[in-house]
């Protein structure tokens, strides 16, 4: 080779864009170094020229030294695609991906005399390769971990790619129909319109939704009818060719059928409305504006709506105006709880004619604690409210006409004089009881109490704040008013009749009236302890309804995580004892003494616990009516003897009953 041509060589070597650095194969020194492999280095050229090769890759030596001295011994050249290399460039120490070879240069003898070292920096392409491969993992991680149903069908026959895990439950399919046509694999959608709406994304390109989409598959062997809202999006090849689509599908099966059950019982809510003969109204508080139901309408002459609600109360009775005003603001008033009662007369602006109306509202208010609008009903009580009045001047009457009575008959002997004791009693109670009955036995009680039991088990979990209060209140004053009843008519029927006296063994009374209780005793850890009881002169029925209602009393009174404890005692009762009871001193009677741990009262509470109705307790702390106790007296009473609670205390109850032995 003459001198140009080994120029040219030359020349075309160290412009060569592949890096290029030649060795001598028994020093290792580099003898020729080119600009590109100075550019891969990252390192001047004087640290590589006519330097000990691992001397200036000293970083990379331990593993391709040997490589190389393997290359020179064998004459046979050794490559490595894209090998992660960390070098140190410019000083740094970096990673970078080089393609190189290691290629030995033979004399014409076959020893080799250099290596060539050619090698090619593969790092961008390398590290935007695998950007793509982490962008294509984590598409496919959100594609088959979503938590919304996903798929890809492809080709004509609608052939299914890809599904993750939420699509295959829907189709209640494992992963084996991947691969296959569709409906193929799930024949009951060749009853659906899904293979049509696939058609016309491939042949248009648009976008296909459906919402609340009725589809049948089969699953666990049964046709399973569910609601789905789907999208179809057209998926497009290298070219831009419409192949296939990707599907997107949530199932809203729940909320289609909750929806359904609200439409139904927001219907049946209007019925109950309706039956109960309540009018609703809705106060805007934005806007002042109010709007009434039309029963309202007809009750207050006029409808309301685009008026200030303010506007209304000149309609209501004088007297009543400034109260229900302040009520409505009260209401209002996040510190009130939104709650609105309030009983007022309204005047009909044409015929005159008063109307009584007792009207409840529940104020909605907005995250912030600010009022948005007053939802509420009305019911119309003038009726109930003349017959309470009628009913308390008749009690009035009968009264005054006891106490003139009672006041001629004072002389009379000790028997008539407890018998007008009884009387006055009995017209006390005869008052309260119209009171009660006026107020609480309201005329819609049969047809509100059918409805509830209708609506009960169906509306609970659908229903919006509104529609689950009017249900609560309908419901609350029904249970109240069917137990007031039944508890006033027990009361009622417990008769005075000294025919009816039989022996009652009163240890076999208190036995039956465990036997009630069991289930309750258990749950609470209670037990009940007496000494002998004895026979007495009594009401069998009677006497199982007084033991019941004092043995329940102290297990409904208890204190919370302590064991009840009830101790019933029986023993005579000393003179002393008989008189402070106020009974005959000529005859002899049992103490019978139930005492308990329970919350007990306080002193001055022992003689109010005994009149019908009266509650020491919120019905929110403890359920009744507070007739049980007045239901005690009045069976003592009956058997000629007396019953008291003056040795309670808040450490617990003391009940004496005093009943007639045998003389």
């Amino acid at each position: 080779m003459n001198v140009e041509n080994t120029q040219e060589l030359y020349l075309l070597v160290m412009n060569a864009p592949v890096g290029i650095c030649v060795l001598d194969a028994q020093t290792l020194v580099a003898e020729i170094v080119n600009d590109s492999f100075i550019e891969v280095a990252g390192k001047p050229r004087e640290a590589i020229l006519g330097k000990f090769y691992w001397d200036t890759f000293a970083e990379v030596s331990p593993y391709y030294q040997s490589v190389l001295e393997t290359v020179i011994s064998k004459g046979k050249p050794y490559s490595i695609n894209e090998a992660e290399l960390s070098l140190i460039r410019h000083g740094k120490a970096e990673t970078v991906y080089v393609t190189f070879v290691y290629a030995p240069l033979k004399d014409n003898t076959g020893e080799v005399k250099k290596v060539a070292v050619w090698v090619m920096d593969n790092t961008l392409q390398v590290l935007q390769r695998h950007k793509v491969e982490e962008s294509e993992k984590f598409a496919r991680t959100v594609f088959y971990n979503s938590p919304v149903a996903k798929l890809v069908y492809t080709g004509p026959e609608m052939v299914l790619v890809q599904a993750n895990e939420k699509m295959l439950e829907i189709f209640g399919k494992g992963d084996s129909i991947i691969g296959k046509p569709i409906m193929e694999a799930v024949p009951e959608m060749q009853q659906t319109h899904l293979f049509a709406a696939y058609q016309h994304v491939l042949t248009t390109g648009e976008i296909h939704s459906q919402k609340a989409a009725r589809i049948m598959f089969v699953k666990n062997g049964s046709p399973y009818y569910g609601y789905y809202d789907y999208t179809y999006k057209p998926l497009h090849d290298p070219k831009g060719r419409i192949h296939g689509v990707i599907c997107t599908a949530i199932d809203v099966t729940q909320q289609v059928k909750a929806n359904k059950s609200l439409e139904e019982a927001e219907q049946n809510m209007r019925g109950a409305v309706e039956l109960a003969q309540l009018g609703t109204w809705t106060i805007d508080v934005a806007t002042n504006g109010l709007t009434y139901s039309d029963r309202l309408i007809e009750w207050f002459g006029y409808d309301p709506s685009a008026q200030n609600y303010s506007e209304v109360i000149p309609i209501l009775l004088e007297e009543d105006r400034q109260r229900v005003a302040d009520a409505v603001a009260w209401g209002l008033n996040p510190e009130s709880g939104g709650l609105y009662d309030e009983i007022y007369t309204v005047i009909h602006p044409i015929t005159g004619k008063k109307r009584i109306l007792h009207a409840q509202g529940k104020t909605v208010f907005d995250p912030e604690g600010k009022p948005v609008r007053m939802n509420g009903t009305a019911q119309d009580i003038t009726i109930q409210i003349e017959l309470q009045t009628q009913l308390e001047n008749q009690v009035q009457q009968r009264t005054e006409e006891t106490a003139a009575v009672i006041e001629e008959l004072r002389a009379t002997n000790e028997e008539l004089e407890q018998t007008n004791v009884q009387l006055i009693h009995s017209n006390e109670e005869l008052e309260e009881f119209a009171y009660i009955a006026s107020h609480d036995l309201q005329e819609p009680l049969r047809k509100i109490s059918t409805f509830v039991q209708l609506l009960e088990g169906k509306i609970r979990e659908h229903l919006d704040e509104k529609s689950a209060g009017y249900v609560d209140k309908i419901k609350d004053a029904t249970s109240r008013m069917s137990k007031l009843i039944r508890d006033v008519l027990a009361y009622s029927a417990v008769p005075k009749d000294d025919r009816a006296l039989v022996a009652v063994n009163l240890e076999h009374t208190a036995k039956n009236a465990l036997e009630d209780y069991d289930l309750v005793m258990e749950r609470t850890g209670a037990k009940v302890t007496w000494n002998t009881l004895p026979v007495i002169q009594g009401i069998p029925l009677q006497m199982s309804q007084l033991f019941f209602n004092l043995i329940g009393n102290a297990l409904k009174f208890r204190r919370p995580d302590v064991p009840p404890r009830i101790n019933i005692h029986c023993s005579i009762a000393s003179p002393e004892e008989i008189r402070s009871a106020h009974l005959k001193e000529a005859m002899s009677y049992y103490k019978i003494q139930f005492t308990d741990n329970g919350i007990g009262m306080k002193p001055e509470d022992t003689q109010k616990i005994f009149s019908i109705f009266k509650r020491l307790h919120g019905k929110n702390e403890f359920a009744g009516t507070g007739i049980g106790l007045a239901m005690c007296k009045k069976i003592v009473q009956n058997h000629n003897g007396e019953i008291d609670a003056s040795e309670s205390s808040e450490n617990g109850a003391v009940f004496k009953v005093y009943l007639p032995a045998k003389n």
